[in-house]
């Protein structure tokens, strides 16, 4: 039996790992990290000595927890007021500390796959986890489970960004958003949204958010313009800027001193989606980030 330090420290090891699986797995970082908990108490009750590969071992638990809790939160999803968003993941300044390269738009294109699917394609796809340690996790032969992926390429590919955005890029068409839809400022906004542009809001019923997508240019000017007129007094004056799962956006403060995460998914230098997060429940880890220093 391996001595308590070591499993402690074999398994801190896995832990960064096992955390952004369960969080890929469930759109929920606070999910994830109940799941992880989990697994470490299976792990202090393991034969660790009968464990050949620790990793494929903590993996296997992992995956199979997270696929009982999607069982259930596809049944809260149903009843969520308005639409669902991930929780907002801040990520490093450095380009070079990103783990994968999912981002927010590529996560609710996840929503679309079974439990099943979804695990495949992230395993064996995003985390590199060999097809036959795949197969093992999901208690499936690996014919079946290259299947299962090959089937969740498919419903995912839309959701990959064709061009990545460079950072400057991003962050310049994040300020210059901030700025303009504050200000109500149309002709900015128009020469910032593209024509299709999809604006997302979650309040979670616990805040005010919009209920329905604004989808369209036109109906996008129209919200932005009204909402300046109506809480032009109100508007957050700083922003954060930050990366949320590989989009350019910002962390602001505005009326009735909500909290919010804004995400941009930009391609040819226009912004096609607007993800807004605004139910607390999902921001607990985000108003730290506000005392950093901000931008107005």
């Amino acid at each position: 039996m391996t001595r308590p330090d070591g499993d402690t420290d074999l398994f801190e090891a896995h832990r960064p790992r096992l955390v952004r699986l369960a969080y890929r797995m469930l759109g929920s970082m606070l999910e994830a990290e109940d799941i992880v908990q989990d697994a470490w108490l299976r792990w202090r009750r393991a034969d660790q000595g009968a464990v050949a590969t620790p990793g494929a071992y903590l993996t296997r638990i992992v995956t199979r927890l997270c696929l009982d809790v999607l069982k259930s939160a596809r049944v809260r999803r149903e009843t969520y007021i308005g639409p669902w968003l991930p929780d907002p993941v801040v990520e490093p300044e450095d380009d070079v500390m990103r783990a994968d390269d999912l981002t927010l738009t590529l996560m609710l294109a996840l929503e679309r796959l079974s439990p099943l699917e979804r695990a495949a394609f992230l395993l064996h796809d995003v985390f590199d986890v060999p097809l036959g340690e795949v197969a093992a996790a999901l208690d499936r032969e690996p014919a079946a489970v290259r299947q299962l992926a090959a089937r969740a390429r498919k419903h995912v590919r839309d959701g990959r960004p064709r061009y990545a955005v460079s950072r400057e890029e991003g962050e310049r068409i994040a300020q210059a958003f901030f700025t303009a839809s504050t200000k109500g400022d149309i002709d900015a906004l128009r020469g910032l949204l593209a024509e299709n542009v999809v604006i997302l809001s979650d309040g979670g019923g616990k805040v005010v958010a919009f209920r329905n997508p604004i989808i369209g240019l036109d109906r996008a000017l129209r919200l932005f313009a009204g909402l300046s007129r109506k809480f032009a007094d109100k508007m957050p004056a700083d922003i954060r800027p930050v990366w949320i799962d590989g989009l350019p956006g910002y962390i602001s403060q505005g009326r009735g001193d909500v909290l919010q995460t804004t995400a941009l998914e930009i391609e040819d230098g226009r912004i096609t989606a607007i993800y807004i997060t605004r139910n607390p429940d999902k921001l607990g880890r985000i108003a730290g980030l506000l005392d950093s220093p901000v931008v107005s």
